[in-house]
């Protein structure tokens, strides 16, 4: 599920999409810790928007490789 107030994610680089993710995995520790339940199923959900908008983009770029029948074992 998608988190309904984020947005421009397609307009950020691999990098700057990796970074937002390990700084949402952080407060979500944090979150843990504190007990604030509500607080991480919203962070879930963000995390959640980030990891589906990168795999679609890695989707899209292995159809542009013209290997999407390869397997891949990393």
């Amino acid at each position: 599920m998608e988190h309904p107030l984020i947005s421009g994610i397609s307009e950020l680089n691999e990098e700057q999409l990796l970074e937002k993710i390990s700084e949402l995995n952080n407060k979500l520790l944090i979150a843990y810790k504190m007990g604030n339940t509500d607080m991480v199923r919203q962070l879930q959900m963000a995390i959640e928007s980030y990891k589906s908008h990168q795999a679609e983009r890695n989707r899209q770029n292995r159809k542009d490789t013209g290997h999407d029948d390869k397997i891949d074992i990393s």
